[in-house]
């Protein structure tokens, strides 16, 4: 272990330092995704800034491979590592809101449950992610795509500053005023340049929502998205949700003799004046007929966490992911292909509009570089049982084979599987050589590569 030991690393550490010689390891060592089962050497649950600081050393120190867990939501498992170092934020939840600047702090480990309970309580928000047990740092540094992008832009759009705990150990923070380059890259490039322990964000004004999910016969699919790709590209900014397909889970408001049967969705988000809500999402029951639905003014907060139930730890997990700059008819039917197939309950599709706001920002500017993309799609393969998942798998693969070809090269990074690095450029596409220049500087010798890796 050379000169720097588990001993050495308890002593500069506040959290807890857990080994397989310790009652918590099995539990520490677990992520989201129960396809994966690794067996780290080390877990540090870090309570601060410099207990990340310490596991860094530690894991550069001794030539170990180091991954950092925020809300422990990555699909390809990129927050755990066999006999190397983890990093985990965990314990880094606190969320303080400023509200006369609508400016809030989030540590490392917080999720966007965190966040909004904190946000909400001053009717404030900004863009989060689908599901409320998601990490803010991760959703953030990937993009982040959600209900309010159209109006707010993306997560990312909204982040004034970041602290980063960097390979060689300094503690930096980086804003439009300083460490641009690195501050450009975060906004983005994903985990590739160092630990956030703490990311600042701008808050809009969003209370009560209208909206939930509308169900729709699986017959209507092509009826149902052709109408929402025409309605949302003109439709105000306020108006955000997205069409999916899903089974019918077992749901007071769905009809009992439904359940489990594949459907067309369209989640509903409106977070513009409450008054107008009504007549904006009914909007959408203008393409079919409506099978059952869930709608109606509800505080933020409760749409952002309606999934949570069907995603809980312990699930087998495989995505796909694309960009979508036009979703023409030929696709819609590519869709429809194997949408009935949905592998169970938990799994799903959602085709997230990212136009609005999101397309205000420049290619360039950030390191997100599809801004001209009005979708990104997404194929969630998501299973309880680990005998599902050559089948579920399989599934993902062909749903994602058959809608490639309508797609863009490159796909939403926080979307992709474990065996996508090869589309690394592609997701990035005119970014992608100035972040390898940022990886250079900031992390040369590629520490930081359990994730979507930008090589140096």
């Amino acid at each position: 272990m050379g000169e720097y030991t588990i001993e050495d690393l308890k002593e500069r550490t506040r959290g807890p330092v857990i080994t397989d010689a310790d009652e918590g390891y099995d539990e520490a060592r677990k992520v989201h995704n129960w396809m994966i089962d690794k067996r780290p050497r080390v877990i540090v649950r870090c309570e601060n800034a410099g207990d990340v600081m310490a596991a860094v050393s530690f894991a550069s120190t001794n030539g170990l491979d180091l991954a950092i867990r925020g809300g422990s939501h990555s699909v390809p498992g990129f927050g755990t590592v066999d006999d190397g170092v983890v990093a985990d934020l965990s314990p880094m939840r606190n969320v303080r809101v400023d509200p006369v600047t609508r400016t809030a702090r989030a540590g490392g480990g917080a999720t966007w449950g965190d966040f909004n309970a904190a946000t909400h309580a001053f009717g404030l928000a900004t863009t989060g992610g689908i599901i409320s047990t998601t990490g803010v740092g991760g959703l953030t540094l990937g993009g982040g795509i959600g209900y309010l992008a159209r109006g707010l832009g993306l997560s990312c759009d909204n982040l004034i500053s970041a602290d980063v705990v960097t390979a060689d150990g300094r503690f930096l923070t980086a804003s439009e005023k300083e460490h641009e380059d690195l501050f450009w890259a975060l906004r983005g490039g994903g985990g590739n340049f160092g630990v956030v322990t703490a990311l600042e964000f701008r808050l809009a004004q969003v209370d009560t929502i209208y909206g939930g999910p509308m169900l729709f016969e699986m017959s209507d699919g092509a009826a149902v998205l052709a109408g929402f790709r025409d309605l949302i590209k003109d439709a105000p900014e306020q108006l955000g949700g997205f069409p999916a397909f899903q089974l019918a889970p077992p749901l007071p408001f769905i009809p009992e003799d439904r359940h489990g049967e594949a459907f067309t969705l369209i989640v509903a988000c409106w977070a513009g004046d409450p008054a107008q809500g009504e007549q904006e999402v009914d909007k959408f029951r203008q393409f079919a007929p409506v099978v059952a639905e869930h709608v109606g003014p509800m505080p933020y907060p409760a749409l952002n966490s309606a999934f949570d139930a069907l995603v809980p730890p312990g699930l087998q997990h495989y995505w796909k992911a694309n960009f979508v700059t036009e979703l023409t008819d030929d696709a819609i039917q590519a869709h429809l292909q194997d949408a009935p197939g949905l592998p169970a309950v938990n799994s799903t599709v959602h085709i997230y509009p990212i136009d609005g706001a999101c397309h205000r920002v420049p290619a360039d500017a950030t390191a997100f570089a599809y801004r001209e993309a009005n979708f990104a799609t997404v194929i969630a393969g998501m299973w309880p049982d680990p005998a599902q998942n050559d089948a579920g798998v399989e599934w993902v693969r062909n749903y994602y084979d058959a809608v490639s070809p309508h797609s863009e090269s490159g796909g939403y990074i926080n979307f992709m599987a474990g065996d996508d690095q090869a589309r690394i450029a592609d997701n990035y596409k005119g970014n992608y050589d100035r972040l390898v220049e940022v990886k250079r500087k900031y992390d040369p010798n590629n520490l930081f590569h359990l994730n979507q890796n930008i090589a140096p």
